[in-house]
């Protein structure tokens, strides 16, 4: 089968979030079922110059114009992924970040910007590039939803469609008056198309326009349905049906592999669990911690009210007080930096604080830290818990989403039968949290109990190996229809 990707980010080449390391992992994993997937990303400055090291492997394809943007496709095949690379530098040669500028703000022509890239997606989907053609396109996030709203409203035949969702809170609104420019029949401007609510929604549009709909956990996709999780397309996704599917993520366990990491002070397994400690004084001198015995605990995250981060703001003392040395690793919300660079003044020698983001360092706190702490209000999947429990660096989470599929928690039938991987606390407050942090020191007191927790944690499966499965089965069934 013939999978066409279109994502506005993929790992390693470009990444702000989860999204680039699904859309960076799952190909490879695809592969075994009998997938072939090439992925359409934008040509930012950091692609562009990926593309440098393949040159010579690199065939252009001019399309002319895009929505009257002039654009060519670079396919080629880079770190093992087959891409179309869509270069526009009207849209995409710029300063900053693939959403925002140097200033963290955002992009005007948002809309446009990733408007041409779902309908130059559409436009390749239906033969626009003469030697491929897919069996099916597989869109991610609002930046690429109207690809199946271009295929849809086409005339010609065309692939099944599978949108999956990251993360519902971006949902790509933008005012009425871009429609012009979108390119669309004026009969998509209605509640079965792309207006929403007077205004022109991306992934509103793509989501009626979508064969089926998918998110990135099972959890997830019960709760999306409901008034309080579904951010005002409930109704949209409960009408959806069987159409709406939960498949969890997984993660590319090459590249996170305590066993092989090279971005890590000592390499360990489940088995080797001692050649950790390595890893923990290397971070403690990394972040300017004391040297002792007692816990490591880390944030590797952005730092957003969504990702319940001022909780731990808020408990940083209560941390110090019970023993507990934190290093907190992200960017974000002015507000929660702030709350973390005050503590660390507080605590300067328990407290370490990196603001930014930072692929390597993440391996190194990872491998060094005993526990990860994931306090979200609401959480798709969450790829953080994943390289917890891969590393044996134990998840302490929120009872939601991908977090409650993907963790069993350390109660006392668990943690007797071996099978506990980490901690869950069923509200987001600063007092379940603490309740959480106090029931994680009591396993780490006892050696041999937080070394079988430690040890059944890095046993889980977090591969792609099943999810690929039910991608590729969705898929053969889309085909059969």
């Amino acid at each position: 089968m013939r999978i066409l990707s279109i994502a506005s980010e993929v790992f390693p080449l470009i990444k702000t979030g989860g999204l680039a390391d699904v859309a960076g992992a799952l190909p490879f994993a695809l592969a075994a079922h009998g997938c072939d997937v090439t992925t359409l990303v934008p040509g930012y400055p950091v692609v562009m110059k990926a593309l440098q090291r393949v040159s010579d492997s690199i065939e252009t394809i001019d399309l002319d114009t895009i929505l009257d943007i002039p654009i060519r496709i670079l396919a080629t095949t880079l770190n093992g992924l087959r891409l179309f690379v869509l270069d526009a530098p009207e849209l995409f040669d710029r300063l900053g970040g693939p959403y925002s500028d140097a200033g963290g703000h955002d992009f005007g022509d948002n809309w446009l910007r990733f408007a041409v890239l779902s309908k130059t997606g559409a436009a390749i989907a239906q033969g626009a590039i003469e030697s491929y053609r897919p069996d099916i396109v597989h869109v991610h996030d609002w930046q690429a939803a109207l690809a199946p709203v271009y295929l849809a409203a086409s005339n010609r035949p065309r692939p099944r469609t599978v949108l999956t969702i990251h993360n519902l809170a971006f949902q790509g609104n933008y005012p009425s008056t871009i429609f012009p420019r979108l390119g669309l029949p004026d009969s998509t401007w209605s509640i079965e198309g792309v207006e929403y609510y007077g205004n022109v929604g991306f992934l509103k549009g793509g989501l009626h326009a979508c064969d089926v709909v998918t998110t990135v956990s099972p959890t997830y996709a019960d709760e999306i349905v409901t008034e309080g999780g579904g951010m005002g397309l409930d109704g949209l996704l409960r009408g959806r049906g069987e159409r709406l599917i939960g498949i969890v993520n997984g993660i590319d366990t090459d590249v996170w592999n305590p066993e092989t990491d090279t971005a890590i002070a000592a390499n360990y397994t489940r088995r080797s669990l001692k050649a950790r400690l390595h890893n923990k004084r290397a971070i403690e001198g990394e972040f300017g911690l004391r040297r002792e015995n007692g816990p490591i605990f880390a944030v590797v995250s952005r730092l957003t009210w969504q990702k319940g981060l001022d909780l731990v703001a808020g408990i940083c003392d209560d941390l110090v007080e019970r023993g507990v040395r934190l290093v907190v690793v992200g960017t974000g919300e002015a507000m929660i930096e702030g709350a973390f660079f005050a503590a660390h003044s507080r605590h300067p020698d328990r407290i370490g604080v990196r603001i930014g983001y930072d692929e390597t360092l993440s391996h190194r706190v990872q491998a060094g830290a005993d526990a990860i702490l994931i306090p979200s209000r609401f959480e798709p999947c969450g790829l953080t818990q994943l390289y917890g429990l891969r590393y044996g660096c134990i998840p302490i989470v929120a009872k939601v989403g991908g977090l409650a599929d993907t963790v069993v928690d350390a109660n006392y039938a668990a943690v007797t039968s071996e099978a506990a991987t980490g901690l869950i606390f069923a509200e987001p407050s600063e007092t379940d949290l603490l309740r959480a942090v106090d029931r994680t020191l009591r396993l780490y007191q006892d050696a041999n109990v937080w070394r079988k927790l430690q040890s059944s944690a890095m046993k889980a499966d977090v591969s792609w190996s099943k999810s690929a499965g039910l991608y590729a089965g969705l898929y053969r069934d889309l085909m059969k229809e």
